[in-house]
Protein backbone atom coordinates (compact mmCIF):
# COMPACT_ATOMS: atom_id res chain seq x y z
CA UNK A 1 0.00 0.00 0.00
CA UNK A 2 1.34 2.92 -1.41
CA UNK A 3 1.09 6.22 1.76
CA UNK A 4 1.27 9.82 0.19
CA UNK A 5 2.19 12.45 2.47
CA UNK A 6 -0.21 15.58 2.89
CA UNK A 7 1.38 18.72 2.70
CA UNK A 8 -1.07 20.59 4.29
CA UNK A 9 -0.06 18.92 7.40
CA UNK A 10 3.83 20.17 7.13
CA UNK A 11 3.51 22.53 9.95
CA UNK A 12 1.24 20.93 12.12
CA UNK A 13 2.87 20.35 15.77
CA UNK A 14 1.33 19.99 18.96
CA UNK A 15 1.73 23.85 20.71
CA UNK A 16 3.12 23.92 23.89
CA UNK A 17 0.44 25.48 25.91
CA UNK A 18 0.68 29.13 26.55
CA UNK A 19 1.23 28.60 30.52
CA UNK A 20 3.70 25.62 30.19
CA UNK A 21 7.51 25.83 29.77
CA UNK A 22 7.46 22.81 27.48
CA UNK A 23 5.78 20.06 26.12
CA UNK A 24 6.59 16.65 26.54
CA UNK A 25 5.02 13.58 24.65
CA UNK A 26 4.87 9.71 24.23
CA UNK A 27 4.28 8.95 20.43
CA UNK A 28 2.62 5.71 19.92
CA UNK A 29 1.52 4.90 16.15
CA UNK A 30 1.99 2.78 12.97
CA UNK A 31 4.57 4.89 11.62
CA UNK A 32 6.32 8.35 12.45
CA UNK A 33 4.80 11.70 11.05
CA UNK A 34 6.38 11.25 6.94
CA UNK A 35 5.99 14.89 6.04
CA UNK A 36 9.03 17.29 5.74
CA UNK A 37 8.27 19.83 8.16
CA UNK A 38 9.61 22.44 10.87
CA UNK A 39 8.14 24.36 13.59
CA UNK A 40 9.75 27.10 16.18
CA UNK A 41 10.05 25.17 18.67
CA UNK A 42 13.46 23.32 19.84
CA UNK A 43 13.42 19.89 19.40
CA UNK A 44 14.86 16.67 21.04
CA UNK A 45 13.54 13.29 19.58
CA UNK A 46 14.49 9.56 20.49
CA UNK A 47 13.54 7.01 18.51
CA UNK A 48 12.19 3.71 21.37
CA UNK A 49 10.75 1.54 18.89
CA UNK A 50 11.08 1.54 14.61
CA UNK A 51 13.38 1.98 12.00
CA UNK A 52 13.14 4.30 8.61
CA UNK A 53 15.10 7.45 6.82
CA UNK A 54 15.85 10.30 8.85
CA UNK A 55 16.04 13.75 6.97
CA UNK A 56 17.51 16.15 9.16
CA UNK A 57 18.83 19.86 7.58
CA UNK A 58 20.61 18.78 4.82
CA UNK A 59 21.62 15.33 5.99
CA UNK A 60 19.88 11.71 5.12
CA UNK A 61 20.56 8.78 7.03
CA UNK A 62 18.73 5.53 8.42
CA UNK A 63 17.50 5.58 11.43
CA UNK A 64 16.31 2.61 14.14
CA UNK A 65 16.17 2.38 17.56
CA UNK A 66 17.92 4.71 19.62
CA UNK A 67 18.27 7.17 16.95
CA UNK A 68 18.47 10.98 19.15
CA UNK A 69 18.56 13.97 17.87
CA UNK A 70 18.51 17.50 19.03
CA UNK A 71 17.35 20.31 16.03
CA UNK A 72 16.95 24.15 16.87
CA UNK A 73 14.30 26.48 15.89
CA UNK A 74 12.42 26.09 11.96
CA UNK A 75 15.15 23.13 11.14
CA UNK A 76 13.22 21.23 8.87
CA UNK A 77 13.47 17.60 9.24
CA UNK A 78 11.77 13.85 9.14
CA UNK A 79 11.60 10.42 10.52
CA UNK A 80 9.87 8.39 7.93
CA UNK A 81 9.41 4.97 9.08
CA UNK A 82 10.29 1.80 6.36
CA UNK A 83 7.50 0.54 3.97
CA UNK A 84 6.97 -2.29 6.72
CA UNK A 85 5.57 0.37 9.08
CA UNK A 86 3.48 1.79 6.16
CA UNK A 87 1.43 -0.59 5.25
CA UNK A 88 0.99 -2.12 8.44
CA UNK A 89 2.92 -5.28 8.43
CA UNK A 90 5.38 -3.84 11.02
CA UNK A 91 4.86 -3.33 14.79
CA UNK A 92 3.82 0.13 15.71
CA UNK A 93 6.29 2.79 16.16
CA UNK A 94 7.48 4.57 19.11
CA UNK A 95 9.24 7.74 20.44
CA UNK A 96 9.11 10.52 23.28
CA UNK A 97 9.64 14.43 21.95
CA UNK A 98 10.70 17.06 24.29
CA UNK A 99 9.62 20.86 23.06
CA UNK A 100 10.84 24.26 24.55
CA UNK A 101 10.93 27.72 23.16
CA UNK A 102 14.02 29.53 22.79
CA UNK A 103 13.23 31.84 25.44
CA UNK A 104 13.40 28.94 27.86
CA UNK A 105 16.29 30.68 30.30
CA UNK A 106 15.41 34.02 29.09
CA UNK A 107 18.39 36.02 27.23
CA UNK A 108 19.21 37.58 30.42
CA UNK A 109 20.56 34.16 31.33
CA UNK A 110 21.93 32.52 28.66
CA UNK A 111 23.89 35.45 28.44
CA UNK A 112 26.05 34.76 31.66
CA UNK A 113 29.31 32.61 31.40
CA UNK A 114 27.54 30.12 33.31
CA UNK A 115 25.85 29.16 30.09
CA UNK A 116 28.48 29.43 27.86
CA UNK A 117 28.34 25.58 26.83
CA UNK A 118 24.28 25.87 26.34
CA UNK A 119 25.05 28.64 23.94
CA UNK A 120 27.46 26.99 21.80
CA UNK A 121 24.65 23.96 22.00
CA UNK A 122 21.81 26.24 21.15
CA UNK A 123 24.26 27.10 18.08
CA UNK A 124 25.06 24.09 16.85
CA UNK A 125 21.60 23.08 16.97
CA UNK A 126 20.93 25.22 14.10
CA UNK A 127 22.21 22.09 11.79
CA UNK A 128 20.79 19.24 14.24
CA UNK A 129 22.95 17.39 16.92
CA UNK A 130 22.86 13.51 17.24
CA UNK A 131 23.11 12.54 20.87
CA UNK A 132 25.05 8.65 21.13
CA UNK A 133 26.62 6.54 24.11
CA UNK A 134 26.47 6.97 27.24
CA UNK A 135 24.69 10.51 27.38
CA UNK A 136 22.04 9.08 24.67
CA UNK A 137 20.91 6.21 27.30
CA UNK A 138 20.95 8.92 30.37
CA UNK A 139 19.28 11.60 28.14
CA UNK A 140 16.37 8.56 27.42
CA UNK A 141 16.41 7.75 31.14
CA UNK A 142 15.32 11.21 32.12
CA UNK A 143 13.44 12.12 29.22
CA UNK A 144 11.17 9.06 30.30
CA UNK A 145 10.86 10.57 34.31
CA UNK A 146 10.51 13.78 32.72
CA UNK A 147 7.01 12.33 31.15
CA UNK A 148 5.79 11.28 34.13
CA UNK A 149 6.70 14.48 35.98
CA UNK A 150 4.52 17.23 36.82
CA UNK A 151 5.28 20.97 37.97
CA UNK A 152 8.86 22.52 38.87
CA UNK A 153 10.41 19.48 39.03
CA UNK A 154 9.92 18.93 35.74
CA UNK A 155 11.85 21.86 34.43
CA UNK A 156 14.59 20.67 36.47
CA UNK A 157 14.68 17.78 34.91
CA UNK A 158 14.77 19.50 31.66
CA UNK A 159 17.63 21.27 32.49
CA UNK A 160 19.57 18.55 33.68
CA UNK A 161 18.67 17.08 30.11
CA UNK A 162 20.25 20.13 28.28
CA UNK A 163 23.10 19.95 31.03
CA UNK A 164 23.83 16.61 29.95
CA UNK A 165 23.94 17.21 26.41
CA UNK A 166 25.81 20.73 26.33
CA UNK A 167 28.93 18.92 28.64
CA UNK A 168 28.54 15.28 26.44
CA UNK A 169 31.84 14.61 24.07
CA UNK A 170 29.47 11.86 22.47
CA UNK A 171 27.78 14.94 20.35
CA UNK A 172 28.15 15.12 16.43
CA UNK A 173 26.67 17.96 14.22
CA UNK A 174 24.36 16.36 11.68
CA UNK A 175 23.53 18.82 9.01
CA UNK A 176 27.03 19.95 6.66
CA UNK A 177 29.02 23.39 8.60
CA UNK A 178 27.70 25.45 5.44
CA UNK A 179 24.06 24.35 6.26
CA UNK A 180 22.00 27.11 6.25
CA UNK A 181 18.16 26.63 6.47
CA UNK A 182 16.11 28.48 3.08
CA UNK A 183 13.22 26.87 3.39
CA UNK A 184 9.77 28.54 3.28
CA UNK A 185 6.33 26.77 3.67
CA UNK A 186 5.77 26.48 0.04
CA UNK A 187 9.25 25.08 -0.20
CA UNK A 188 8.54 22.78 2.31
CA UNK A 189 5.09 21.49 1.10
CA UNK A 190 6.83 21.48 -2.45
CA UNK A 191 9.75 19.21 -1.04
CA UNK A 192 7.50 16.76 0.79
CA UNK A 193 6.07 15.83 -2.42
CA UNK A 194 9.74 15.19 -4.26
CA UNK A 195 10.79 13.61 -1.49
CA UNK A 196 7.57 11.12 -1.05
CA UNK A 197 7.69 10.19 -4.64
CA UNK A 198 11.59 9.34 -3.99
CA UNK A 199 11.13 7.25 -1.35
CA UNK A 200 8.24 5.19 -3.21
CA UNK A 201 10.13 4.92 -6.35
CA UNK A 202 14.13 4.88 -5.35
CA UNK A 203 14.27 1.60 -6.10
CA UNK A 204 13.31 2.12 -9.98
CA UNK A 205 14.62 4.48 -12.56
CA UNK A 206 13.84 8.07 -11.55
CA UNK A 207 14.04 10.57 -14.09
CA UNK A 208 14.73 14.26 -13.78
CA UNK A 209 11.77 14.88 -16.06
CA UNK A 210 9.87 13.19 -13.72
CA UNK A 211 10.60 14.92 -10.43
CA UNK A 212 10.47 18.09 -11.69
CA UNK A 213 7.21 17.93 -13.25
CA UNK A 214 6.12 16.72 -9.59
CA UNK A 215 7.26 19.86 -8.29
CA UNK A 216 5.65 21.87 -11.32
CA UNK A 217 8.60 23.23 -12.86
CA UNK A 218 10.91 22.66 -15.35
CA UNK A 219 14.32 20.32 -15.48
CA UNK A 220 16.69 22.83 -15.24
CA UNK A 221 14.72 25.71 -13.00
CA UNK A 222 14.16 22.55 -10.65
CA UNK A 223 18.09 21.27 -10.46
CA UNK A 224 18.71 25.05 -9.43
CA UNK A 225 15.96 24.83 -7.01
CA UNK A 226 16.65 21.74 -4.93
CA UNK A 227 20.35 22.31 -4.88
CA UNK A 228 19.61 26.10 -3.23
CA UNK A 229 17.08 24.27 -1.09
CA UNK A 230 18.51 21.14 -0.06
CA UNK A 231 22.18 22.00 -0.59
CA UNK A 232 22.96 19.28 -2.66
CA UNK A 233 22.20 17.89 -6.20
CA UNK A 234 18.90 15.85 -6.73
CA UNK A 235 21.28 13.38 -8.13
CA UNK A 236 23.46 13.35 -4.45
CA UNK A 237 20.30 13.13 -2.53
CA UNK A 238 18.93 10.31 -4.55
CA UNK A 239 22.23 8.34 -4.13
CA UNK A 240 22.03 9.03 -0.39
CA UNK A 241 18.59 7.68 -0.21
CA UNK A 242 19.68 4.22 -2.51
CA UNK A 243 22.80 3.97 0.02
CA UNK A 244 21.02 4.48 3.31
CA UNK A 245 18.71 1.71 2.18
CA UNK A 246 21.66 -0.77 0.69
CA UNK A 247 22.94 -0.16 4.67
CA UNK A 248 20.05 -1.44 6.03
CA UNK A 249 19.84 -4.46 3.85
CA UNK A 250 23.19 -5.07 4.95
CA UNK A 251 22.76 -4.94 8.19
CA UNK A 252 19.29 -6.95 8.07
CA UNK A 253 19.68 -9.08 5.05
CA UNK A 254 21.76 -12.11 3.86
CA UNK A 255 21.64 -10.47 0.34
CA UNK A 256 24.95 -10.54 -1.61
CA UNK A 257 26.11 -7.07 -2.28
CA UNK A 258 25.45 -7.65 -6.01
CA UNK A 259 21.61 -8.05 -4.98
CA UNK A 260 21.99 -5.23 -2.62
CA UNK A 261 23.01 -3.10 -5.21
CA UNK A 262 20.32 -3.80 -7.93
CA UNK A 263 17.46 -3.90 -4.59
CA UNK A 264 18.79 -0.29 -4.34
CA UNK A 265 18.24 1.12 -7.25
CA UNK A 266 21.71 0.91 -8.75
CA UNK A 267 22.28 0.16 -12.41
CA UNK A 268 25.64 -1.12 -12.41
CA UNK A 269 27.60 -2.50 -9.49
CA UNK A 270 31.26 -0.05 -9.71
CA UNK A 271 28.69 2.75 -9.31
CA UNK A 272 27.09 1.34 -6.19
CA UNK A 273 30.58 0.22 -4.72
CA UNK A 274 31.98 3.96 -5.66
CA UNK A 275 28.91 5.91 -3.92
CA UNK A 276 28.73 3.63 -0.88
CA UNK A 277 32.78 4.26 -0.75
CA UNK A 278 32.58 7.91 -1.12
CA UNK A 279 29.50 8.44 1.82
CA UNK A 280 30.11 5.52 4.19
CA UNK A 281 34.18 5.27 3.81
CA UNK A 282 33.91 1.68 3.38
CA UNK A 283 33.20 -0.80 0.68
CA UNK A 284 30.35 -2.53 0.88
CA UNK A 285 31.33 -5.95 2.59
CA UNK A 286 33.80 -3.79 4.57
CA UNK A 287 30.55 -2.64 5.97
CA UNK A 288 29.15 -5.61 6.56
CA UNK A 289 31.62 -7.65 8.00
CA UNK A 290 32.39 -4.56 10.90
CA UNK A 291 28.76 -4.56 11.35
CA UNK A 292 28.57 -8.46 12.13
CA UNK A 293 32.04 -8.28 14.49
CA UNK A 294 30.28 -5.77 16.29
CA UNK A 295 26.90 -7.37 16.95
Amino acid sequence: MSVHANPKRVLRKKPIEENKVFAVHLLESPYFDPNFHSHPEFQLFVVLKGHGTRFVADSVTHFKEGDMVFTGPNVPHMWRSDDGYLDGSNDRSVGMVIYFHEHLLGESLLAKDEALKLRHLFHEASRGIEIKGHTNAEVTRLMKQLHETDGFGGIIILLNILHLISSSQEIQPIGSLWYRNRYSTSDTERMNLVQNYVMEHFREKISLDNVAAIANMKPSSFSRYFKSRANKTFSDFLGEIRISYSCKLLRETNASVVEVCYQSGFNTLSNFNRQFKEINGRTPRQYREEYESFY
